[in-house]
């Protein structure tokens, strides 16, 4: 497994952007497939997106496609999310996961064996 932090997250106002980091230390980021989700209150967690090593990524979200970019950066170790256009809606903790096999995307969170601690999103005027 891999321990995986995530940050960025915070509130912003309707029409707003965030990017979001997943990191680690002491593993090396670009072997893995790193997935980004998010769960709401009382709602069950969903995927965003997932992005293997090579950078070809996968988007499972319909309402945030077109707004959500997965992007990785190699040489900083670091999977990001950028979120523009921000809705109510999109208020959540949000995930950064590894899959196992490690290098292989899915939507299902079942997939995902290493999770980050979270980052709270909120949308608000």
């Amino acid at each position: 497994q891999v321990q995986l932090v995530e940050s960025g997250g915070g509130l912003v106002q309707p029409g707003g952007s965030l990017r979001l980091s997943c990191t680690t230390s002491g593993s090396n980021l670009y072997v893995y497939a790193i997935g980004w989700f998010r769960q709401a209150p009382g709602k069950e967690r969903e995927g965003i997106a997932c992005i293997i090593n090579s950078g070809d990524s996968s988007n499972y979200l319909e309402p945030v496609k077109g707004r959500f970019t997965i992007s990785r950066d190699n040489a900083k170790n670091t999977v990001y999310l950028q979120m523009d256009s921000l809705k109510p809606e999109d208020t959540a903790v949000y995930y950064c996961a590894a899959p196992d096999p490690y290098y292989y995307c899915s939507q299902s969170p079942s997939q995902y064996t290493s999770w980050g601690q979270g980052t709270q999103v909120t949308v608000s005027s």
